[in-house]
């Protein structure tokens, strides 16, 4: 990859494409996750009450969440997704360490986030396979089956864990925090991305004041 151009100290970090494919994957998450706690919770069962209507609520935001998805595939920039799948399937020398706790630079995605988002995407598939086989299994004894259940139930609070985690380093956590500024207006500033994501930071031409110093050194 060639040297970029930044602008004003703020780096590009992620285009129209990925921050919508994540935003709705996190609007249909919040919902989802919300109205299976309240269909599987007693207390919050008793609490909201209607379970049809927050069952159907359920299941169409479901099928809203991977229509949308499909449009957002089919008609944003299919490219920028690509190169982001291939780096959240790209581990290097950098990235094993890191996970090793070493102290290692990263690229525009660290290793810890791109775990994230192959556990999250795994997760999508397998709550999707499991949903619809709750839904389906209503309709037809066939399809169900014991652990069917168990594994949703399971996926849920494991994705209720991860997902406290994620809103912790997003939004509280003073070093991490600003990354969000990334995915909802799409760019970083620099010194923010030297410090935490410095492989990735270098691939940006220096600064036009800095150039010009370094020229004047010499």
């Amino acid at each position: 990859m060639g040297v970029r151009t930044a602008t004003d100290g703020r780096l590009p970090r992620f285009g129209r494409t990925e921050r919508a494919v994540h935003w709705v994957h996190a609007g249909a998450f919040i919902v989802l996750l919300t109205t299976g706690l309240c269909l599987y919770l007693p207390s919050m069962a008793q609490l909201v009450g209607r379970r049809p209507l927050v069952k159907s609520l359920h299941i169409y935001t479901a099928v809203g969440w991977a229509v949308a998805l499909l449009l957002i595939i089919a008609l944003g920039d299919r490219a920028a997704l690509h190169r982001t799948a291939t780096e959240i399937d790209t581990f290097d020398r950098d990235d094993r360490a890191w996970l090793r706790r070493r102290a290692a630079p990263q690229g525009r995605l660290n290793a810890g986030q791109k775990v994230n988002a192959i556990v999250t995407a795994a997760f999508a598939v397998l709550f999707a396979i499991t949903g619809f086989l709750l839904w389906y299994g209503e309709r037809d004894t066939r399809f169900r089956f014991a652990q069917t259940i168990l594994i949703h139930d399971w996926l849920m609070y494991v994705s209720l864990f991860l997902f406290i985690g994620h809103l912790y380093l997003s939004v509280i956590h003073p070093a991490t925090r600003h990354s969000l500024n990334g995915i909802t207006r799409g760019w970083v500033e620099r010194p923010w991305a030297e410090r935490h994501h410095p492989k990735w930071a270098a691939t940006f031409a220096a600064p036009e004041s800095t150039a010009g110093e370094t020229a004047a050194d010499d």
